[in-house]
């Protein structure tokens, strides 16, 4: 299994964990890492993607509600929502990440962790994301030294 694809099913546990049993489960964030993966690429991006997902979570839900007609948030699978607010995070907010990789990778993790009918939901509510946000903001950001790479300032932090 590739490194990403590995940190984005941990992120997607931990995020789980974290929307079942509060805020102060943040904390156990290094501790579960430790717990699931040796250090490298994937523990390091998994720690990039849920610390970046939890601290854009309410402009991150802002946007998945904009699109998701006739679903409120709140009421959607545990599972499906962490899954988009992951996967909007990458969309827009990781430059190095491809639309369609993102959003593929989405699709997979619905698959494999939620219902049969998640991956064409998760598909229908980032397609909507991508191309109404996601090309706002390129117009509005034509600057290209201000891409800002999603890994690259995510480091695993000392163990002692």
């Amino acid at each position: 299994m590739k490194s990403r694809t590995r940190a984005r099913q941990l992120a997607l546990q931990f995020l789980y964990q974290v929307d079942l049993l509060g805020q102060e489960k943040i904390q156990d964030l290094t501790g579960f890492l430790k717990g699931e993966e040796k250090p490298g690429d994937a523990r390091t991006y998994a720690r990039h993607l849920v610390e970046g997902t939890l601290e854009a979570r309410e402009s991150l839900d802002g946007t998945i509600q904009s699109v998701a007609q006739n679903w409120e948030i709140s009421r959607m699978a545990v599972i499906d929502r962490n899954v988009l607010r992951l996967a909007t995070f990458e969309l827009l907010m990781c430059d190095d990440i491809p639309p369609n990789v993102a959003i593929n990778e989405a699709i997979e993790l619905g698959k494999r962790f939620s219902t049969a009918q998640s991956g064409s939901f998760i598909n229908g509510i980032l397609d909507k994301i991508k191309n109404e946000h996601l090309e706002t903001q390129l117009e509005e950001s034509p600057d290209p030294d201000s891409a800002a790479e999603c890994a690259a300032n995510s480091e695993e932090p000392e163990t002692p």
